[in-house]
C-alpha cells in the first residue's frame, strides 16, 4: 500500500497563526505524515498565537489521528515583506509587537534556522502568506501602494524565502505555496491588487522550479484551494458568499476543508509527488472547470441539476 511517509523531514511552515486557517492545516498534515514542523508568525500575532497554545486552547485542533498532539519544533517570528532587518522602518522595529523578537525579516529566519538545526534544516518549505491592504477596493480604485504591497506580501515573499532558504534545503526538497482562481478568471470583491499578485505567484512558482530544481534540486510548486472561511480570509469582506457560491456551482458540492489542502500540501512534499515541479494544483471541488454557473437567477431553471 502506497503512504504519505515524511519521517526524518523537517518541515517550516509560514503564515500560522491560529488553528483555522490553511497553514495550521498544512501544518498538522505534514506532522501525521511523520514529518518535524516549524512555523513563522507574522510578528503581530505571534503573542496571540503563543498565548493560545499555552492555554490549550488550540488542543483539540492539535491531536493527531495516532493520539500524540501537534508540537511546534520552534516558532519563528516572521514579517515576510522586509527581507532583512535593515529593510524595516525604525518605527516598524521599535514598535511595541516587533521590538522584542529579534530578526523577523527572511534573512533573520534563515541565520536563526542554521543556529538552531546546522548548514541544512529543511526539506520542506511552505508558504502560506497573503496580504492585501486594500483587498476590499476594485482594481480600479486601488493605489500603487496598495497594489505593490499585495505583491511583496503574496508573491515576491516567495521569491526571497527561496533565495534565502534554497541553499539551506536539501536536495529532493519541495517548496510549496498557496494560489487562488482570481489568479486567472476575474472574482468581483477580490480587489486590491491581489489577483495581480496571485497571477505573479504561479508564474514565479514555474520559474522557480526551472531555477531551484537546477540550482538546489528542488521541486517548486503551489495549490490553488478553493474560497475557505478562515480568520484571514474574512479580510476580503464576502468570503462567506464566496464559499456558497462555489459550493453551489462546483461538480462536488460540499464546502471545501482545510484537511483536503493540508493533504495535497503533503502529498506534494511526499516522494509519491517526485515527478511533479512548476504545477498549480487546483483543490477546490473542482470549480475551476466549470464554465456556467449551475444555480440560476430566480425565476429560471437550474442547469445539470
Amino acid at each position: 500500500m502506497l503512504s504519505i511517509d515524511l519521517t526524518g523531514k523537517r518541515a517550516l511552515v509560514a503564515g500560522v497563526a491560529d488553528d483555522g486557517g490553511f497553514g495550521f492545516a498544512v501544518a498538522k498534515s505534514l506532522a501525521e505524515a511523520g514529518a518535524s514542523v516549524c512555523v513563522a508568525t507574522w510578528p503581530p500575532a505571534l503573542n496571540i498565537f503563543l498565548n493560545l497554545l499555552e492555554r490549550g486552547k488550540m488542543d483539540e485542533s492539535r491531536k493527531l489521528a495516532s493520539g500524540a498532539m501537534l508540537e511546534f519544533e520552534r516558532i519563528y517570528p516572521l514579517d515576510a515583506v522586509f527581507d532583512v532587518l535593515s529593510d524595516a522602518p525604525e518605527d516598524v522595529r521599535e514598535s511595541k509587537r516587533y521590538k522584542d523578537v529579534g530578526d523577523f525579516s527572511i534573512g533573520g529566519l534563515a541565520e536563526r534556522l542554521v543556529s538552531d538545526f546546522g548548514d541544512k534544516p529543511l526539506d520542506i518549505l511552505f508558504h502560506s502568506l497573503a496580504n492585501g491592504p486594500e483587498v476590499k477596493k476594485s482594481l480600479l480604485e486601488t493605489s500603487r501602494a496598495g497594489y505593490l504591497a499585495a505583491s511583496s506580501a503574496s508573491a515576491y515573499s516567495l521569491v526571497s524565502m527561496v533565495q534565502r532558504l534554497g541553499p539551506l534545503m536539501r536536495p529532493g526538497g519541495s517548496v510549496c505555496s498557496l494560489t487562488y482562481m482570481a489568479s486567472e478568471r476575474a472574482i468581483p470583491g477580490y480587489g486590491g491588487g491581489m489577483s495581480s499578485a496571485k497571477a505573479a505567484l504561479e508564474s514565479d512558482t514555474r520559474v522557480l522550479a526551472f531555477e531551484a530544481g537546477r540550482k538546489y534540486g528542488l521541486r517548486v510548486n503551489t495549490i490553488s484551494a478553493g474560497p475557505f472561511a478562515s480568520r484571514a480570509a474574512s479580510a476580503i469582506g464576502i468570503i462567506e458568499k464566496m464559499v456558497q457560491y462555489c459550493a453551489a456551482n462546483s461538480p462536488l458540492t460540499e464546502e471545501l476543508s482545510a484537511t483536503e489542502v493540508g493533504s495535497t500540501a503533503a502529498f506534494l512534499a511526499s516522494p509519491l509527488a517526485s515527478g511533479i515541479t512548476g504545477a498549480t494544483v487546483y483543490v477546490d471541488k473542482g470549480y475551476h472547470a466549470m464554465g456556467m454557473a449551475v444555480t440560476m437567477p430566480p425565476g429560471t431553471e437550474p442547469l445539470g441539476a
